[in-house]
């Protein structure tokens, strides 16, 4: 399958809500600010545990970037007045996604951690 279009079933397999047929791997590994899940067994079961949090979004896909088995996709996912805005990369092989890495932030900045604001910014 091209890859452009097994990330887009991807997406479409969550706005649909059936994470049970996404395009994974067995090996299947998640990477994210919460931490790393391994194997598609987990992943599932995860998902399956906190389908509140993890269903329900829709996606406005604001950059794509496609290599031969590496993709990129910068994008908002909305479920209701909650905004994620996300980058994430997608690694495929043998026609599947073998991983994804997520970047967002989930949390307030800690005040150490803020920067002064000498040109104005918000």
């Amino acid at each position: 399958m091209e890859l452009k279009k097994l990330v887009k079933k991807w997406f479409e397999k969550w706005e649909e809500g059936d994470f049970h047929h996404l395009p994974i791997s067995e090996n299947f590994k998640h990477t994210s600010p919460f931490g790393t899940i391994n194997g598609k067994k987990e992943y599932i079961r995860l998902v399956e545990a906190n389908k509140d949090t993890f269903l329900g979004y829709r996606f406005e896909i604001h950059d794509e970037l496609y290599d031969k088995d590496r993709a990129s996709v910068r994008y908002t996912a909305i479920q209701g007045d909650f905004n994620l805005d996300v980058s994430e990369w997608y690694f495929v092989k043998n026609n599947l996604i073998e991983a994804i890495v997520s970047y967002y932030h989930i949390g307030e900045i800690r005040d150490d951690r803020k920067l002064s604001n000498p040109q104005g910014y918000e």
